[in-house]
């Protein structure tokens, strides 16, 4: 049985040299509410001004601290939230402002697999109905022909279908996963976000279900925003890395050049974190940050890094960054580069 025969439509291809999605100045704030008249007592920037994009077949990587804002980007470039500014274009067509109706038909281009595999299935329904639910909604197939395609994805997922009558709860933690991704594919999507699918698992199910997640991207032509903090995961299944800080990406390019050369102090602060196998060619000075996160609701004026960064100084402490080109296809957003600044990892800059 092929790709086409599982879900069809789904190995078709892209055509065009246009991105599969685009998002331009994304912003989502959450309003803090006080008071018996909820009255506004603040703002969460979570997502402050996020611009990339995601090519047909790619992988996009999205790493960070925990709280930098980086599954509110996926929830929101999903429209499972709303966003508070900036542009979603998807095959060249903006749906922003689209309301829930009008969604309805992109809901079956773009999917997502949750961080928890258990918290993401609905225990009174079994795994089969699970699967075939998005079928139903979207009144893609009925009957025999959706029991076969269900069966169809368990197979491919590495479930057997006899297991199609079990219930979440009897399945383990890395069969739960198989079931979510089984269900994102029922549609025939072309873009898949992954929450950071792998993180509760244990590491050799984490093995396996990443090398499942880049059969499927060759197989059906998906394109992944893999969100992530482990950066060895990050590595191996993206082509592209965005670095997130406080709601706002520091760094993007592709993996090869993040990892072996990195631009903003704190890409290279992750990295020196990331344990190098005794042998590797690769070698890295140990990067100890200073302070705590600061919070999304206060966050420092200019770069939000500089108040931890051992080379901020007077211009960063003022003037917010560009995410620009400072080497092809190579982007950061930070004023050594904008002023010629060069040092070496570990010395300061003069105040």
């Amino acid at each position: 049985m092929t790709a086409a025969d599982i879900v069809p439509g789904i190995a078709n291809g892209a055509s065009g040299g246009q991105p599969l999605i685009e998002v331009r100045g994304l912003k989502k704030h959450f309003p803090i509410l006080k008071g018996l008249f909820s009255r506004p007592a603040g703002t969460v920037y979570a997502v402050d001004g996020v611009s990339f994009h995601i090519n047909h077949g790619e992988t996009l990587g999205l790493v960070g601290e925990s709280g930098c804002g980086k599954s509110t980007v996926g929830r929101t470039l999903l429209k499972l939230m709303e966003p508070t500014a900036g542009q979603i274009i998807l095959r060249g067509e903006d749906i922003t402002d689209h309301n829930q109706g009008r969604m309805l038909p992109y809901r079956r281009q773009m999917q997502m697999i949750y961080q928890d595999p258990y918290a993401s299935l609905n225990p009174r329904m079994s795994a089969g109905e699970i699967v075939g639910e998005p079928m139903v909604i979207h009144r893609v197939a009925a009957g025999d022909e959706r029991r076969d395609r269900v069966a169809a994805l368990f197979k491919r997922v590495g479930l057997r279908p006899e297991l199609m009558g079990s219930y979440p709860h009897e399945f383990s933690g890395g069969q739960r996963q198989r079931i979510g991704i089984a269900r994102a594919l029922a549609l025939s999507p072309e873009l898949v976000v992954g929450d950071e699918p792998v993180s509760a698992l244990d590491v050799s199910i984490q093995a396996q279900i990443i090398n499942l997640l880049m059969d499927l991207q060759d197989e059906f032509k998906l394109s992944y925003l893999f969100v992530a903090h482990d950066l060895a995961v990050v590595e191996h299944l993206s082509h592209r890395v965005a670095v997130m800080y406080l709601g706002r990406i520091v760094e993007l390019t592709d993996k090869t050049s993040l990892f072996d050369m990195p631009l903003h102090p704190y890409t290279e602060a992750l990295l020196s974190a990331v344990p190098i196998p005794k042998y590797s060619a690769r070698s890295r000075k140990r990067v100890i940050l200073k302070g705590d996160v600061p919070s999304p609701i206060n966050p420092p004026k200019g770069c939000h890094f500089h108040e931890r960064c051992l080379y901020a100084y007077a211009r960063c402490r003022e003037e917010t960054p560009v995410l620009r080109e400072v080497m092809p296809a190579h982007l950061a957003a930070c004023h050594l580069h904008d002023d010629g600044v060069k040092l070496p990892l570990g010395r300061p800059a003069a105040a």
